[in-house]
């Protein structure tokens, strides 16, 4: 065993030693492969960054009722008595100002996009004072609240980096009305791609009496989650679904980012095929050149397996380096890229930011691996098939 090892390393290194003879070839294959790890891994970025954007912001205490069987909060209704109900429900966290229960509005403005001027459907939502005590991480970056009963909004941070006349001391149509932006905020998570105004001015302009698409809720503790939705279930007055808001952003998330990775993956498979051929036609231009050689060392006593392995460790080095500069290429131009897409089952803007990971990252460069042990792999074989006699007798 130590022999056959010894054999690998000892052949593994002579080829690394004359791979610069080679480096035209060599240094093609690395560049598909670069190329097939930076599309695989930057396309993948934009379905982890709208993951993040639905489902970050939230923890394992928050929760959100909607009507039973709306799948969004744009086709749900919660009455203010339900409302209120379900801020009495027992496993509803309270402080010195009583429940952490939030009543509130979900509607559509049509903006223009600061990057093309086209229309888009931002979300804005109509919230009351205790969105602000149920949501942990909101966090004011600029300028201040807006007031009670005038109109005013604030925009979430990424809002306001994607559509136009969303800056501190821009107005904005709301309603037939102009709204004034006071503040820019930010939570982490959906709600920095809204537009946030005051409930009860929104009900009275937009005639929806008094009514309200969803409640969001901060439990005692996250267990007290079944409890909470089993109350709310057996309440002949409700008739409501109750989730996680996790949970529930996933769902919402499913679509978009399904299609996302599905079309990044069909194609970096693709292009991972190409570069397949590209990785074959280096490994066979090797083993060509390096006819004689190998034969020598067949007939000194080597072995076809560390031959074998040696070729395959070369093909895989090499993918490993296209692997490695494609996924830093990747990080470098997608990662923290800001954008907007539509969320087809709201039919709103989401504001994300492209998120390239560390296990997008991993996961490339495994690519790049088994990319390079495919196209070593026939090479390899070829080497340790071919008869000592016929190699010494090459040019």
């Amino acid at each position: 065993m130590f022999r056959w090892l010894e054999q690998i390393v000892s052949i593994t290194v002579y080829s690394l030693r004359t791979l610069p003879q080679r480096a035209g070839s060599a240094g093609a294959a690395a560049f598909g492969i670069a190329g097939v790890v930076a599309v695989f891994v930057g396309v993948l970025s934009i379905a982890q960054g709208f993951r993040a954007a639905m489902t970050g912001g939230t923890d394992a205490e928050a929760a959100i009722v909607v009507r039973s069987g709306a799948t969004t909060e744009l086709v749900s209704g919660i009455t203010r008595e339900q409302a209120e109900v379900v801020a009495q429900a027992p496993g509803v966290a309270r402080d010195t100002e009583g429940a952490l229960a939030s009543a509130e509005l979900f509607l559509i403005l049509n903006l223009p996009r600061r990057s093309t001027g086209t229309d888009a459907n931002v979300p804005m939502r109509g919230v009351q004072p205790e969105a602000f005590r149920v949501r942990d991480t909101f966090r004011l970056l600029r300028g201040r609240r807006f007031e009670w009963g005038r109109t005013e909004v604030i925009v979430g941070a990424g809002a306001a980096h994607e559509f136009a006349g969303l800056q501190l001391g821009d107005t904005i149509p709301i309603a037939g009305e102009r709204w004034r932006v006071v503040g820019v905020f930010q939570t982490g998570g959906l709600e920095d791609s809204e537009i946030w105004g005051d409930a009860h001015l929104l009900q009275a302009m937009y005639r929806r009496g008094d009514t309200f698409q969803s409640v969001y809720v901060k439990l005692e503790a996250p267990a007290a989650f079944e409890r909470f939705r089993q109350a709310l279930a057996s309440d002949p007055r409700m008739n409501v679904s109750v989730a996680r808001r996790s949970d529930y952003y996933a769902e919402q998330s499913t679509l978009v980012t399904g299609l996302i990775t599905g079309l990044g993956t069909l194609v970096a498979g693709l292009m991972a095929l190409g570069a397949v051929f590209g990785a074959l036609n280096t490994m066979y231009s090797s083993v060509s050149s390096r006819t004689r050689e190998i034969a020598t060392l067949r007939a000194l006593g080597y072995r076809a397996g560390p031959i074998v392995v040696a070729i395959l460790v070369e093909g895989l080095l090499i993918a490993l380096v296209g692997g490695t500069a494609g996924g830093l290429a990747a990080w470098a131009a997608f990662d923290g890229y800001r954008a907007a897409t539509l969320n087809w089952q709201s039919f709103a803007q989401v504001a994300f930011a492209f998120d390239v990971t560390p296990v997008l990252l991993v996961r490339g460069i495994l690519m790049a691996s088994v990319i390079g042990l495919a196209g070593g792999l026939l090479p390899a074989i070829r080497a340790a098939r071919l008869p000592v006699a016929t190699g010494l007798r090459a040019l």
